[in-house]
């Protein structure tokens, strides 16, 4: 049998499903076919391979060593297949467009604006879904999606969205307890809740000039929405980004507690396959949701401060101007 002799695909198709429910009948219903003819196409396979790959024993089929040897290089082709075509396949232009977004910036950012979008585009029904890994678009029958990162999504289309300006906040019962700071290094002396890394407050007060904080203290949250409820419950200082407080910042429910804005290398981008970027329905969330973070309270536009030798810029912190140099 030469390379170019290759097996008929309605014969494997029938040899995969048999194989898979050990059953000629179960095979036949998922093929929407008899069994006679499965049992026909699995016997065409065996003539074109010279080697039986069933034998049948107590009423029942079982896979030969031969089968059970077949069986995983086709069952690996029909999904590479399956894969391939869902990545060059031309989705349905429906009205939903499925968005994917991290928890927190779907509920404190997102979702909040939506209704702007529905204004405009009636006629397309979002559904918004959350999760932190980077979605699989070729499976998860997902759009566009909105992740935090640097943006570098090989063989995917990203557009910043909003940089992640940080800035440290508080309920306003605590400030009201410990009175607002004056230098940047009376948050040392605060009680704070951290990132999950433990590494967000360490590397702002270094970014002010502050070397020796201590160990981070207090409790750490793996995702930034419960890291903002222990905040706005008055549990301690955090650090947090600016546009996504925003309104709770202007609403009264946190106390920003310094002028100075640190810029985080990370961003939030939409990301989505590059075939899609001319889809009318990805065009007009695009277009929407970079508008809606231009106009944006609190958006990103300050600048890193730099640690080292340089000298830093003497930032406000209630109302008055402190030295920060180390």
């Amino acid at each position: 049998m030469t390379e170019h002799q290759l097996p008929p695909l309605n014969a494997l198709r029938a040899f995969e499903a048999t194989a898979r429910h050990l059953s000629v009948k179960n095979a036949a219903d998922e093929l929407c076919v008899t069994p006679g003819a499965v049992s026909q196409l699995i016997k065409t396979l065996e003539v074109h391979l010279g080697v039986p790959l069933f034998r049948r024993a107590n009423r029942g089929i079982f896979l030969t060593d031969v089968g059970q040897a077949y069986l995983p290089p086709v069952r690996n082709a029909f999904r590479q297949i399956s894969d391939a075509t869902r990545r060059v396949a031309v989705p349905a232009d429906t009205g939903i467009l499925t968005v994917s977004a991290t928890p927190f910036f779907a509920s404190a950012w997102l979702v909040p604006r939506l209704k702007s979008f529905q204004d405009v585009h009636p006629d397309i029904d979002l559904q918004v879904v959350t999760g932190t890994a980077l979605a699989d678009f070729s499976r998860d029958g997902v759009d566009v999606a909105i992740r935090h990162g640097m943006g570098r999504y090989p063989g995917l289309s990203s557009q910043r969205v909003l940089t992640v300006e940080i800035v440290p906040v508080a309920a306003p019962a605590l400030v009201k307890s410990l009175g607002m700071p004056a230098i940047p290094a009376e948050l040392t002396r605060w009680p704070r809740v951290n990132d999950t890394e433990r590494k967000g407050w360490q590397l702002w007060f270094q970014a002010q000039g502050i070397e020796d904080t201590g160990p981070a203290r207090g409790a750490s949250f793996d995702d930034s929405g419960l890291l903002l409820k222990a905040v706005l419950t008055g549990q301690g200082a955090a650090l947090l980004p600016a546009a996504v407080v925003a309104d709770d910042l202007a609403q009264g429910r946190l106390v920003q507690l310094s002028d100075v804005t640190w810029l985080e290398d990370f961003a939030y981008y939409l990301v989505y396959p590059e075939g899609s970027h001319d889809r009318p329905k990805v065009a007009a969330f695009r277009d929407w949701l970079l508008e809606a973070a231009r106009n944006a309270p609190g958006k990103g536009a300050g600048k890193r401060r730099s640690s080292g030798g340089r000298k830093r810029a003497s930032p406000t912190f209630a109302g008055k101007t402190s030295s920060l140099s180390p």
